[in-house]
């Protein structure tokens, strides 16, 4: 399919257009063609915490998970990246406490948490953040839980050369249809190893777990992605937060629309209906820009409903405010302005 251009995301003040951002977007069926393009299919990114439910399928595939009594909204949290609210904390220390580690066992950094409200009940408790905040703990206790029931050692599951890592990357790359062997990689924000992939691989991974297709991937594997999926579905707030757009729009959309974002300006989401996966970049790394984005990309593919608009808007199409609450703009696809 012949490249489109990019989507423009425009910020406006005052009637006029202040910022620009340019978005590479790719929606893609799982053999791997796209159906629509906007910019470079071939856009070589870093997907960030967009994967996560991709570096889960081994806690599932393993039996990890199954031998340790992983609830639905614990797997869940193996594909988050949460808020450090007190529920996901709670679940994180929890999960921990039943396979006998602390969460000084997560190689994960101290992290605050996003909403002012927790913040403040850290510091009116005299406390700092640890571990557990931080927005990939239920990932890395899904890393430890693996290794732990393969018999890895724990410390330094997070090295790319650790057992636990070699097993995600090589899902990874079948999910995306690459070797990722030998790929470059980046370290993540939580310590964990990020790769670089094709923006049409990424879209095309996400498109295999929306469809999770037996033919294609294998009993096995098939069944830990509709797992994962309706791990998701079943508890969208593990997966963000409260007032979080992946929460809001797993919520709106019935699980119709399983969307994950990633730092740097990074969306994946999963079309289980359509069999379709979603993956784009900002090229500036705004989220503002991403989550905008992926507004346009569903309403191109005809899949925003009244629901979904009434609870995306705000997280899509969202007025920008002064301090007083004075609404000064907007941000909007360039061809909505």
């Amino acid at each position: 399919m012949p490249a489109d251009q990019p989507i423009e995301i425009v910020t406006t003040r005052g009637g006029l257009v202040e910022s620009v951002h340019r978005v590479h977007a790719v929606v893609a069926g799982p053999d791997g063609i796209a159906t629509h393009v906007f910019g470079e299919q071939d856009r070589m990114i870093f997907p960030r915490s967009a994967i996560k439910a991709l570096q889960a399928l081994p806690l599932v595939e393993s039996g990890a998970a199954a031998a340790h009594g992983l609830s639905s909204a614990e797997l869940a949290l193996s594909c988050a990246s949460h808020e450090g609210e007190r529920f996901h904390t709670a679940a994180v220390t929890t999960w921990l406490d039943r396979i006998g580690l602390t969460e000084a066992a997560l190689a994960c950094g101290p992290q605050w948490p996003r909403r002012l409200s927790d913040q403040n009940d850290l510091v009116r408790a005299a406390e700092e953040p640890v571990r557990r905040h931080n927005n990939c703990s239920g990932k890395h206790s899904g890393m430890l839980t693996t290794a732990l029931h393969l018999g890895d050692a724990l410390h330094g599951y997070q090295d790319r050369r650790h057992p636990v890592q070699q097993r995600i990357f090589a899902a990874m790359g079948d999910m995306a249809g690459v070797d990722l062997g030998n790929a470059p990689f980046g370290i993540d924000g939580c310590s964990a190893p990020n790769p670089s992939l094709p923006l049409l691989a990424v879209a095309t991974a996400a498109a295999r777990v929306a469809e999770a297709g037996t033919d294609r991937l294998g009993t096995v594997r098939a069944d830990a992605c509709r797992t994962l999926r309706q791990a998701m579905i079943a508890h969208p707030e593990m997966i963000g937060g409260t007032d979080r757009v992946d929460t809001d729009m797993i919520r709106a959309s019935d699980g119709r629309i399983l969307s994950k974002t990633g730092a740097e300006g990074v969306y994946v989401a999963y079309l289980p209906e359509q069999h379709m996966g979603l993956a784009l970049k900002t090229e500036d790394g705004a989220s503002r820009a991403a989550a905008a984005a992926l507004w346009s990309v569903l309403e191109t593919l005809g899949l925003l409903d009244g629901a979904i608009r009434s609870a995306m808007t705000e997280h899509c199409r969202p007025p920008i405010r002064n301090w007083d609450g004075q609404v000064t703009g907007q941000i909007v696809d360039v061809r909505e302005y």
